[in-house]
């Protein structure tokens, strides 16, 4: 068994709390979805939003899925690079799992799907 990383973004249209919650509830639930994962082999979450972005803290819209209330989770500011994709939530899911690195499926939805084209596995 290995630990790896599942990447996934999503972007959202207003700073606001619902929106915030709701789309980190879709991403996480489509990376966990795509690639089998069980709550209970997630070691940690790292969740990153742009600066533009501070309505709610994307963490409780991951604690709300089931399984999750133990999973270690934890919110950041994104690097405010000049011209970078706004609205942005973006997620570094880090499991333990038998699958190699080339079987991982990442996930990035909405306007997101312009960050890692070569990545995503095209999740609607």
């Amino acid at each position: 068994m290995a630990v790896r990383g599942i990447r996934g973004a999503i972007t959202v249209t207003v700073n606001e709390e619902a929106a915030i919650l709701e789309a980190t509830e879709k991403l996480i639930r489509a990376m966990v979805e795509v690639n089998g994962v069980d709550p209970e082999d997630i070691a940690s979450v790292m969740i990153t939003v742009t600066h533009d972005l501070d309505a709610a803290f994307p963490a409780r819209g991951a604690r709300a899925l089931p399984g999750f209330e133990l999973v270690p989770l934890m919110c950041s500011n994104e690097i405010p690079v000049p011209g970078s994709l706004e609205k942005c939530i973006r997620v570094m899911m880090l499991v333990n799992t038998e699958k190699s690195s080339r079987e991982i499926r990442h996930v990035f939805l909405e306007g997101a799907s312009v960050l890692r084209p070569d990545l995503n596995s095209q999740v609607k």
